[in-house]
């Protein structure tokens, strides 16, 4: 469903930044990219949504999505991508939602851009989405602006938009990290739902190694751009090669009463 094959990611005429990442993705999979700030992780989702920051820009390798090369497609063809078969959850996802418009307003508008919806049709998929977030009365979230919301109900919100027309990738920027430890795990859980619902394969960037751990089919360890251990979720946890991925096993507290790398 994806591959990235022998990737290398340059900014500016910096030496670069990612180099030799390789990445095979199934339908339904899911597929955990784990390391701390700056190791190169968001980067690696970035280019696979041909969003990349700052100058940056894929120098070697390829990225392919349902076997056809991303680095080959025009804008017209990205448009038709983003938001529908491919979408991304960022890390807030308050900040990207307009504090002058209600949600409503901003979601019916994101439906009618990626389909021929009329604004009621658009406005009851809206509201039929927020619900499958478990969020209490949908109606009068979409009549609220997003500062009358908490951060955990404004990260849902950013998941049900992304997740609107199930999508078959679905990229995940740190979507817990700004958090409480209690919304944290109800947010992992209805990605796994979604998941189990959908078929959607997910790749969940995160310094948060439980977290990984909890979802993920795969695991990539980054550093400093490369990847230092990567297989089985229970292959890296019970075999990690670098030490780097020792220190983060070290470090891992429980999850609902669980150590997932035990």
């Amino acid at each position: 469903m994806l591959e990235i094959k022998d990737l290398a990611v340059q900014y500016g005429k910096q030496p670069p930044f990612i180099e030799h990442f390789n990445l095979s993705m199934k339908k339904g999979e899911i597929i955990s990219v784990v390391g701390e700030s700056g190791s190169g992780k968001t980067t690696v989702i970035r280019a696979v949504l041909g969003a990349l920051a700052g100058g940056g820009k894929v120098t070697s390798g390829d990225i392919l999505f349902q076997g056809k090369s991303l680095l080959n497609y025009s804008k017209e063809e990205w448009r038709k991508l983003r938001g529908t078969k491919m979408s991304m959850i960022f890390q807030d996802c308050g900040g990207t939602l307009n504090p002058l418009r209600k949600i409503g307003s901003q979601y019916v508008e994101y439906i009618r851009i990626h389909s021929g919806k009329s604004k009621q049709e658009a406005w009851d998929l809206a509201v039929s989405m927020l619900e499958k977030m478990r969020l209490p009365d949908s109606g009068n979230i979409m009549k609220s602006y997003p500062h009358q919301l908490s951060g955990g109900m404004r990260q849902r919100v950013g998941i049900a938009m992304a997740m609107t027309f199930g999508p078959q990738l679905l990229l995940a920027d740190e979507p817990t990290s700004a958090l409480d430890v209690t919304t944290q795990a109800q947010i992992v859980r209805q990605m796994m739902e979604l998941r189990e619902g959908c078929q959607t394969s997910i790749i969940i960037v995160t310094h948060n190694l439980g977290v990984a751990a909890y979802m993920a089919d795969q695991l990539i360890v980054m550093q400093h751009g490369r990847v230092v251990d990567e297989g089985s979720r229970d292959w890296v946890m019970h075999h990690p090669s670098s030490d780097y991925t020792k220190k983060l096993l070290e470090a891992v507290p429980e999850m609902e009463g669980k150590r997932y790398v035990s």
